[in-house]
């Protein structure tokens, strides 16, 4: 048993931030035993706010074009292997219909910086999707955009927006990331979605390249300090066809310990169990959700282009966007003591 970690966390729990050497201290901490007590907390904590309701989000993966060439992801602008394709609007729309008739009430369009989604064709989307689900929430993950670009957005009925800051630490982040993309504008992006009102989302790979426990201990001071409403992070997978290809993959189980803290840092964060973590280990996103997360999010995008979204290789696909695929996704939950719900799922007050 590690004394020391386990006052730290219950310090934690009591002020919801801790000093840089102290997250430092817990990161180099983690172990079972520690993981197992973060997590009882955490699990608590969020019982308290949330009960024991997991909502759930319906992914749509709009396009895997982009223009960036991220040194972790593969669907790089250099990679000449990768099947590209892009959703027309219909079929879009018709994602969002499978999904509503079977009980989605938040949908998320993700996809690379793939310039045909000027502001105009994403602002005719959001603005359809809003009009035909108004019980919905529409929330972007489209990478960096500019200031006028993401208030349009939330002019049109955008809710939310989640924009992963991957690193907050600039020497890290330039280990991970073309001369290119600038980590100020990672965070002048951040700070400027939560000016203009959006539910904002960063996140961070556990187990990147060059990660080190003082980069984990400044993620956590950053979500501390920024205080977003939604929180993704999960394991680093390396991608055959990046420069990384042949690093090794991220924990899991640290995954989880890292979920558990920060639902102690900020107790009504709404986060995700992410497919990246029910990749890696059977039942992650079980796991994922007995750490501390409160969302799964199925994918709701059509069937022929989800093997085409490889960010990384050998994706999980839980079939849970079909009325019968919920309803496995529901049993596994509720195996584990909790209910898949179909509320829209805003923030709570803590």
């Amino acid at each position: 048993m590690n004394k020391n970690a386990f006052e730290l966390i219950d310090k934690l729990e009591k002020y919801n931030g801790l000093e840089l050497d102290e997250y430092t201290a817990l990161a180099e901490s983690f172990d079972k035993d520690t993981a197992e007590y973060a997590a009882q907390k955490a699990d608590k904590v969020r019982k308290k706010i949330y009960g024991n309701k997991v909502y759930i989000r319906g992914l749509i993966e709009i396009s895997n074009i982009c223009k960036n060439n991220c040194f972790y992801c593969g669907i790089r602008a250099e990679n000449s292997h990768c099947e590209r394709y892009r959703l027309t609007k219909d079929t879009i729309l018709s994602c969002c219909d499978v999904g509503y008739k079977v009980g989605f009430r938040t949908f998320v369009m993700q996809g690379g910086e793939d310039a045909y989604f000027t502001d105009d064709v994403m602002c005719g989307i959001v603005s359809e999707i809003k009009n035909k689900y108004p019980d919905c929430a529409v929330t972007l993950s489209l990478g960096e955009r500019g200031y006028g670009s993401f208030k349009r957005l939330y002019s049109a009925g955008a809710d939310r927006y989640l924009l992963r800051h991957e690193t907050a630490s600039k020497e890290h982040y330039e280990k991970l990331h073309p001369e290119s993309m600038l980590f100020e504008h990672r965070m002048e992006c951040l700070k400027q979605l939560k000016s203009i009102g959006f539910q904002t989302g960063c996140g961070f790979m556990v187990g990147s390249p060059y990660q080190t426990s003082r980069n984990i201990a400044e993620d956590l001071k950053f979500i501390e300090s920024f205080s977003p409403e939604m929180c993704g992070i999960g394991p680093f997978i390396p991608h055959s066809e990046t420069p990384f290809a042949n690093f090794p993959q991220g924990s899991a189980d640290l995954t989880c310990y890292l979920v558990s803290l920060i639902r102690l840092i900020k107790p009504n964060i709404l986060l995700p169990a992410t497919t990246a973590l029910g990749t890696v280990m059977k039942n992650g996103r079980e796991k994922g959700i007995m750490s501390g997360a409160n969302i799964v999010m199925p994918n709701l995008s059509p069937v022929d282009t989800r093997k085409k979204y490889e960010i990384y290789q050998n994706k999980l696909s839980s079939g849970g966007e079909s009325a019968q695929g919920l309803a496995v996704l529901k049993k596994s939950m509720s195996d584990i003591g909790y209910e898949i719900v179909t509320d829209v799922g805003h923030i709570k007050k803590a």
